[in-house]
């Protein structure tokens, strides 16, 4: 395809930070624009592997300790996220919950699928985790042990998954994630960084992440394509 066609089907203002990053060369910019997508394929399939991951991980922990329909009873009258401080969290269960009802499509394995990657981080924000009752750590038995230096409790699991509910957002709004952040510059330091943690996340869950992600995990071949470009 010819580039000023290209750039009419995308948009020359989504077009010029690839076209700047490339030195204006346009076969060039279709190039990295193209291989950001793959970059994209490749990171939104390894993030959903981890979000399938840990929803699983915190469903099996808190039917252990809550019972089977866990999710369902924690937003009913006197659950407990039924308090002020988690009325979000209740409202987002409910909301899901009376719709699967409606739709005769109730149970817990359903409810579970159907919360989104940012539901299951919260549930590591200080209300949310104290209503649980302080347990929920244990999704992550390899994880570091605390230091004075660097506290490994829930606010810090709870800033890393802000990281990766991040890029995924990115890549669902079709943001570049090929670039420096707010800058016309190639780069992939990000996306090896946001990739090195989720690795880092599935190996605290005691997860064997080379095999869980055999034969999908192509990530490192397209950040060092884009950084030859």
């Amino acid at each position: 395809m010819r580039y000023a066609d290209f750039e009419h089907v995308i948009t020359q203002p989504r077009m010029s930070r690839y076209l700047a990053a490339m030195g204006d060369n346009t076969k060039s910019a279709m190039t990295l624009y193209r291989k950001n997508l793959w970059l994209s394929q490749e990171l939104f399939t390894i993030i959903s592997c981890f979000e399938v991951t840990l929803r699983n991980g915190i469903n099996r922990h808190y039917q252990t300790s809550h019972g089977i329909h866990w999710l369902r009873d924690s937003a009913v009258p006197g659950g407990f996220f039924d308090k002020v401080s988690t009325q979000r969290t209740k409202n987002l269960i409910l909301g899901a919950y009376n719709r699967l009802v409606a739709q005769g499509q109730y149970t817990n394995d359903k409810l579970v699928a159907v919360m989104d990657f940012g539901f299951w981080r919260y549930l590591f924000a200080q209300p949310q985790f104290l209503a649980g009752g302080q347990s929920l750590l244990q999704v992550f038995p390899a994880k570091p042990v605390s230091t004075a230096a660097i506290q490994y409790n829930h606010t810090f699991v709870f800033n890393e998954l802000e990281k990766i509910n991040g890029l995924r957002n990115r890549i669902a709004h079709h943001e570049p994630v090929c670039f420096l952040p707010a800058q016309p510059v190639k780069n992939t330091i990000n996306a090896r960084q946001q990739y090195n943690l989720i690795l880092q996340l599935f190996r605290w869950m005691n997860v064997d992440e080379a095999g869980l992600l055999y034969g999908l995990d192509h990530i490192t071949t397209a950040c060092n394509e884009i950084d030859a470009l």
